[in-house]
């Protein structure tokens, strides 16, 4: 239980706005966006400041209370979710939504942690901006979310991960002291680089309160295509081919097998397949135009397709004829983690290999996983150019026990890790580690790195109070 004198100052700082311990205000924020785990809490607490969080913080280490960092909650591993004890806090960033500065020439957005994705887009492109990340949840994944994961989405093969788009940082320290990270330099030789470390820290070495983010022109227009393909292996020839032709032009490659556009069509209303006939793999493919003098995008990649079938390295192509149609081909993208829950339970992994070896990963490890655990069936999808696919195992068709995560699908995980291992993999890509990864974390890893986890988490976070439970096995 967390003393009641603690609860009153907490209350002082923040004001009714910011604090609450009504159960059931507090009950939406103490589930994961999967449904797969489940705490409690003994208060909500909503900063509207840097100040505010200072002093959330100060009293907590003062005091020892756990606290857990949340943004917009749609973490997929647990990352955002309270333990069973009640006696932890959840400090929600989603009051701190102000964008402080937006400047297009300097290609620089200063947003604060709770602004939320989908909004930071709108905002920088009525500037002329774009900020390059893009994923399923942006309407409600938060900034500082997106920082603390080190988030990735669907415009990686180009831009990279988050990491690659932090400019700078501030964010507050377990003790309350503020790091001050916010200036966007280009050289900074100061020894190591805090910014760094915070990112993908998964809020346990204190809570990121803005972010200094890179911005790039705004997509003049596109074109986006369908294609159909016999194989992984296929369609990464397809992508080597087209990047040959076409440099960075290419801003997304999706694979996606056929199982996961059944499920799409199946739960997911007002969707159609985009193609004809059926089709073992398929590719979603985006080109886009920043500048003027730029090809075409239609004309180009209608050329770079009509290349591809002569070569024989796609089976057909839809080209979109409109933005409608563009979006109703990424509507079904987007849509494939949704239609996998409406659909029953299934083991989901976020896992990276070399680019070159995934094709192959995918075939055996696919096979091997099958082959072991009769009547289960791998979805396999996502971002093939940069090595990282969502690597699903589902339950047999019509499985309605609840225990079967537990009896068949832990077992099968441990085996896709293994293997994930084994091709010199990660076996977390761009969901991060949380809770659902911790021991796998600290079964797979070499003693060097946890060694050194543990003691950048110790250093920082002498009190253990940030966010326990996630990252550090």
């Amino acid at each position: 239980m967390i003393a009641q004198p603690a609860l009153e100052q907490l209350a002082d700082i923040l004001g009714p706005k910011g604090f609450t311990t009504d159960a059931a205000d507090i009950a939406p924020w103490t589930t994961d966006w999967r449904g797969l785990y489940h705490g409690r809490a003994a208060a909500l607490l909503s900063p509207a400041s840097t100040a505010e969080v200072q002093g959330v913080l100060h009293i907590a280490n003062e005091a020892g209370l756990r606290v857990v960092p949340q943004g917009g909650n749609t973490s997929m591993v647990g990352g955002a979710t309270p333990d069973d004890s009640g006696d932890m806090l959840i400090v929600s960033t989603r009051r701190m939504n102000r964008i402080r500065v937006l400047d297009p020439d300097a290609n620089l957005v200063i947003a604060e942690a709770g602004v939320i994705l989908a909004n930071l887009h709108d905002a920088v492109r009525a500037q002329g901006r774009r900020f390059p990340l893009t994923l399923g949840a942006r309407g409600s994944a938060t900034v500082g979310g997106l920082v603390s994961t080190n988030a990735g989405g669907t415009q990686v093969l180009r831009f990279g991960t988050m990491r690659k788009l932090v400019l700078g940082i501030e964010a507050v320290l377990p003790d309350g002291a503020l790091y001050e990270g916010l200036a966007a330099l280009k050289k900074d030789n100061r020894g190591y680089d805090l910014t760094q470390l915070l990112i993908a820290a998964e809020g346990t070495l204190g809570i990121v309160t803005a972010a200094s983010l890179h911005l790039v022109p705004d997509v003049l227009d596109r074109a986006v295509a369908w294609v159909g393909v016999d194989s992984p292996d296929q369609a990464l020839e397809l992508l080597r081919m087209m990047e040959a032709s076409s440099g960075n032009a290419i801003e997304s490659f999706e694979l996606i097998p056929d199982s996961s556009l059944r499920l799409v069509l199946k739960h997911i209303a007002d969707t159609r397949a985009p193609l004809v006939g059926a089709h073992p793999w398929h590719v979603l493919i985006e080109y886009v135009r920043s500048m003027p003098d730029a090809p075409n995008p239609g004309e180009a990649l209608e050329g770079l397709l009509g290349a591809a079938f002569e070569a024989g390295r796609l089976r057909d192509a839809a080209l979109a004829a409109s933005e409608a149609q563009a979006d109703s081909f990424w509507k079904i993208r987007d849509s494939i983690s949704a239609a996998e829950r409406a659909h029953g339970p299934a083991m989901q992994h976020d896992i990276s290999v070399p680019v070159d070896d995934m094709p192959r990963f995918i075939r055996e490890a696919g096979g091997e996983v099958e082959r072991a655990f009769p009547g289960v069936w791998v979805n396999a999808y996502g971002h093939l150019g940069d090595g990282n696919v969502h690597f699903h195992v589902r339950a047999p068709e019509g499985t309605t026990d609840p225990d079967w995560r537990i009896k068949i699908g832990k077992p099968a995980s441990h085996m896709v890790y293994d293997l994930v291992a084994a091709a010199g993999g990660s076996i977390s890509a761009e969901h991060g580690i949380g809770q659902m990864k911790r021991d796998e974390l600290g079964r797979l890893s070499s003693p060097a790195r946890i060694t050194v986890l543990r003691a950048i988490k110790s250093a920082l976070d002498p009190k253990g109070i940030m966010n326990p439970g996630k990252l550090v096995p």
